[in-house]
């Protein structure tokens, strides 16, 4: 009788056990974040907003008289060669710049920013 009894208990054992066995589902791929290229475009777009952004307000400092002529059109020059390299070195991968590159532009612009006035 106690064999019976080691054996039920066994298999009372051994059937709990299998039905704490957890099948996994087939591993996906979770993305691992936005999409690297289009990171670059956006980083090319933030730097494209901000040239715009210092255009239009040194164009209302020119209006206002802040600066003669001359002096804004050198101001949009400088501007315009900043996008220029932005865009040089977004044809250099694809579209899109590194955040390196977008940190040194955007201590260009700084700089161009200081000379508009804020």
């Amino acid at each position: 009788m106690s064999r019976i009894l080691r054996t039920l208990a066994a298999s009372a054992l051994i059937s709990t056990l299998a039905a704490c066995v957890v099948t996994r589902p087939p591993h996906t791929q979770h993305p691992a974040g936005p999409n690297p290229h289009d990171a670059a475009v956006e980083r090319l777009r933030q730097v494209d907003g901000r040239i715009d952004n210092l255009g239009h307000r040194l164009d209302t400092r020119v209006n206002q008289g802040y600066y003669p002529l001359p002096q804004g059109n050198a101001l949009h020059h400088r501007l315009d060669e900043i996008r220029n390299e932005a865009h040089d070195m977004a044809g250099q991968h694809g579209g899109g710049i590194s955040p390196d590159e977008q940190r040194v532009l955007n201590e260009e612009l700084d700089t161009a920013a200081r000379a508009i006035g804020e």
